[in-house]
């Protein structure tokens, strides 16, 4: 049986739905009840309590760990390995960052991040290492702005990133946990080519059909905006990343194509997949 925690979240719901397609048996963790596909189980659990991860775990061979992102400093690695090991898991497969190598000064990458990572490379256990940069997803954010008034607001409008498609990091942690090969490996998760955040409005825009008009914001104002729901010290590091991004951070990974044997998955089309948010 295979465990994935944050089966609500962007790759974790896609994980779920890969996973079953392909007949693995599957136990989906998530704090609150929300819908599976048919055949998998739900348990709803936390991951800062590690204990309430015990009926999940229990007789599971693998487990999809979720760094659970802004949230991560909260998370016992240790406890929770300890409950993975007592349940039967043998290999764990972690959703970590990339920021985890290129950011190594930041207290949320490396600090939390690589502590988590490290934590799981002395469990034991089998384990592979997923570092996505940005997701394509975090486009979800605009959706309101575009849905009322076809319009995105975001700063540095010119500056590109490899934004990853969320389905692909789900592809690549599903051939992790099910295929042979994996075990010690880092991949570092990336889209096909540099994606601005003007290229990608206008990517929905022809995704909807409509345009929609980009407006740059100010440093400043993104800033203010990023603090109403994330820690000061992980706005600047996401602020630094998005705005003057180190090569490394721009660099195209080939991880996506050499695990699952085709390109990863351009922005426009997981606009195009998720039109729907915004319309």
């Amino acid at each position: 049986m295979i465990v994935v925690t944050g089966a609500t979240g962007n790759v974790g719901r896609e994980l779920v739905q890969v996973l079953a397609l392909a007949g693995e048996k599957v136990t989906a963790v998530s704090r609150t009840p929300s819908p599976v596909p048919a055949g998998v189980r739900h348990v709803p659990a936390d991951l800062t309590e590690p204990a309430s991860l015990r009926e999940a775990l229990n007789g599971a061979g693998a487990l999809f760990l979720h760094n659970t992102g802004v949230s991560a400093h909260l998370l016992d690695l240790g406890a929770i390995l300890d409950v993975a090991r007592a349940g039967g898991v043998r290999q764990v497969v972690l959703l970590s960052s990339q920021g985890v190598a290129t950011r190594p000064e930041s207290a949320s990458h490396g600090g939390t991040g690589q502590s988590i990572e490290d934590a799981v490379r002395v469990s034991g256990l089998d384990w592979t290492i997923l570092r996505p940069g940005g997701f394509a997803s975090n486009a979800f954010a605009w959706a309101e702005s575009v849905r009322t008034r076809r319009t995105v607001a975001a700063p540095f409008g010119d500056v590109g990133l490899p934004v990853v498609d969320p389905a692909d990091i789900a592809e690549v942690a599903a051939a992790a946990l099910s295929r042979d090969g994996h075990t010690g490996q880092i991949y570092e998760l990336t889209g096909p080519a540099l994606s601005t955040p003007r290229q990608q409005a206008a990517a929905i825009g022809d995704a909807l059909g409509e345009p929609v008009r980009f407006t740059e914001q100010t440093r400043e104002e993104a800033r203010a905006q990023m603090l109403t729901f994330m820690p000061g010290p992980v706005v600047e590091t996401t602020l630094a990343i998005l705005g003057e991004p180190i090569p490394a951070e721009r660099r195209i990974s080939p991880d996506v194509e050499r695990v699952l044997g085709r390109a990863p998955r351009a922005f426009a089309d997981w606009a195009a997949r998720n039109a729907g948010a915004f319309r």
